[in-house]
């Protein structure tokens, strides 16, 4: 099919550069990187991000193990107890990473400049794969336009890598390329090639252009197709690694924009009031060894090409697996060879888009379980730095989470309140192995229970808190109540879907471990919406476990503790509807500051967007750029 498609390809000439694979059983120094004696310690913000935690993670045990039989703590009841305090600690973790966050911002503190920033070419590499190609091309043609009107030292073309495989989409792309190429102002650079094959899918095609034209250009940031980021935002990342020799790589942090829907409106506003704080205290306890998340990251172009060419991994059954999730192994890379990597959560004006309905969220979220738990194998590379190696299981451990939240959640309902009060009671009461839990009935069981609840809200109360401390004012809300209204609607939300999206991961994991999920599809950005039959179908483990566990309550057998739960999972169907909802429904449930004042950029990008499209389908013309 794709011979049918012209071969367009408008790119500089080839300027190559070698990107060897890396080995995982060998350590590896990049005798070009800096030595790590001028970089400053995060050794004290890391202690009082893990120390907290930790201690909490043991107190919650040591009090737990009381509430057990006297005679002793059984097989059962130990791995309740694990999963309690293993669940316990993350909570805490994120608390403590907010509260770090809190006290970062609180302090006011400006960039220390290591020197001056020296001139770069940097290339910004947007990989597409059966994209709209009128969005992708309005968005980079805005980027290049706010950097064209800045201005500045530095020297930036605009590279779309094209993975295409549609014939139809990609002869939309190829036709919007020429389109917008005759429109471009003076001294912009626009280029495009399409691989005959997409090997290696985002990673070969990112390793195909370092090895062929990588060696003419000092950095590359890198965007996913959904990016856009300002001038201002470019410019920034750019200053930063030229004035930091070390830096291999320097991640934005990017914030959500665009959401219609009502669930992605709940997305947009926790990563833009909750997000805010939590990324502040992750630089810091990250340090120099920071995570890359695929986009919207400047990198050394020749750092990348020594340290962090990727080898395939080794399948039970012998065959080679392409490592998925990328981005964390190869900011470990990075790190491992001597290069700094960073986290610049101040940097303003990085955006991209989220999924806008709860299944296509659980769609992308089975993509990412699926490289994520790959991360498990890499634990043990030579090499790695220890934070390197916390990043790989923290993203592996986001997705494990979930079936051992619901196996918690089955323990709980299965105990009931109390021996006399349990399911099992009926099958085996007198069993040594039978679980002995409270009554709660006691005030410290009660403010136990409490306590966790309300660990469980504490992020987004203190990230909410801390928003001033940004300079984001709830004016920009509409106002304090319109916004007190936002993040009340935006909690009930998250409270409703977090069992639903426990379950969704749970299969997501499942489905990896028993070679399910095969492949890497691309994202559908635009969503779809879904009839009742799909919802069904998609949700027909909720809606079971959700009913179960009501008549459980009803009956007297499941602990009313459960009933939240219990109440989402029931509505799992019609909530993932609502999900979907979008427009002035949406727009008053959660606000968001664009809705009084949108961004310049996006009103921009928007614009390009209609214009290149009505072009491409005949129904208009495009503007010469000034």
């Amino acid at each position: 099919m794709d011979s049918i498609i012209p071969d367009l390809k408008i790119m500089p000439p080839e300027a190559p550069l070698a990107m060897p694979e890396q080995d995982f059983g060998a350590g590896f120094r990049d005798a070009q990187a800096p030595a790590d004696a001028r970089r400053s310690s995060a050794g004290l913000w890391r202690a009082l991000a893990f120390s907290p935690a930790m201690a909490a993670s043991v107190a919650l045990l040591w009090v737990m193990a009381d509430w057990f039989d006297a005679e002793g703590i059984n097989v059962v009841e130990a791995i309740l107890l694990a999963l309690i305090s293993f669940n316990f600690f993350w909570i805490s973790f994120t608390v403590c990473t907010v509260l770090l966050g809190m006290v970062s911002l609180a302090r006011q503190e400006r960039p220390v400049r290591q020197g001056r920033a020296q001139p770069l070419r940097v290339a910004l590499l947007m990989p597409v794969y059966n994209e709209v190609p009128w969005n992708v091309l309005g968005n980079a043609r805005t980027m290049l336009e706010e950097l064209r009107a800045r201005g500045g030292k530095h020297h930036y073309a605009m590279f779309i890598l094209s993975d295409t495989r549609d014939p139809e989409i990609a002869a939309q792309e190829q036709a919007s390329i020429e389109a917008l190429r005759t429109t471009l102002a003076p001294g912009l650079e626009l280029y495009y090639r399409r691989r005959e094959q997409n090997t290696d899918r985002k990673v070969g095609n990112i390793a195909d252009w370092v090895s062929r034209w990588g060696g003419a250009w000092d950095a590359m940031l890198v965007l996913d197709a959904d990016s856009l980021m300002t001038g201002r935002a470019i410019a920034r990342l750019t200053d930063a690694l030229a004035r930091d020799p070390g830096a291999g790589l320097i991640q934005s942090y990017p914030q959500l924009i665009g959401a219609q829907s009502v669930f992605a409106r709940m997305q947009q506003f926790a990563n833009g009031v909750y997000g805010i704080a939590f990324a502040e205290g992750l630089s810091r306890w990250c340090g120099q060894e920071g995570n890359y998340w695929g986009h919207n990251a400047i990198i050394r172009t020749k750092a990348f090409a020594t340290c962090a060419g990727l080898p395939k991994l080794r399948s039970l059954s012998g065959q080679e697996q392409l490592i998925m999730s990328h981005d964390f192994v190869e900011a470990g890379l990075l790190r491992r060879a001597g290069w700094g990597v960073r986290f610049l959560p101040r940097i303003r004006g990085s955006y991209e888009e989220t999924p806008p309905t709860l299944i296509d969220h659980a769609l992308r979220d089975r993509r990412w379980c699926q490289g994520n738990l790959q991360h498990l194998r890499l634990l043990g590379s030579t090499g790695f730095r220890a934070v390197s190696r916390f990043h790989l299981f923290h993203g592996a451990v986001g997705y494990l989470m979930s079936p051992l939240w619901f196996a918690l959640l089955v323990m709980w309902a299965l105990i009931g309140q109390g021996k006399d009060a349990s399911v099992l009671h009926y099958f085996s009461p007198d069993n040594p192995m039978f679980p002995q839990w409270p009554e709660m009935t006691e005030t410290r069981h009660v403010l136990i229970i409490l306590v966790m609840y309300a660990m469980l809200l504490a992020p987004k109360i203190l990230g909410a808190l801390a928003l001033p401390l940004s300079g984001v004012r709830y004016e920009d809300f509409g106002g304090r109540t319109r916004f007190l209204a936002s993040f009340l609607f935006e909690v009930v939300l998250s409270i409703l879907y977090a069992p639903i999206l426990m379950v969704q991961q749970m299969i997501a994991v499942f489905r990896t471990l028993l070679g399910v999920q095969k492949g890497w599809t691309p994202q559908a950005r635009d969503g779809g919406t879904y009839g009742l039959r799909t919802l069904i179908v998609c949700h027909a483990l909720e809606t079971i476990s959700g009913l179960a566990l009501s008549a459980g309550i009803l009956a007297g057998l499941v602990s009313v503790w459960l009933a939240p739960i219990a109440i989402s999972l029931t509505f799992a169907v019609p909530l993932s509807a609502l999900s979907g909802v979008s427009a002035a429904a949406a727009r008053r449930m959660v606000g968001m500051p664009e809705d009084f004042h949108e961004p310049a950029i996006t009103r921009a990008a928007r614009s390009h967007r209609n214009e290149l499209k009505r072009l491409i389908e005949g129904k208009g013309t495009m503007t010469p750029a000034e």
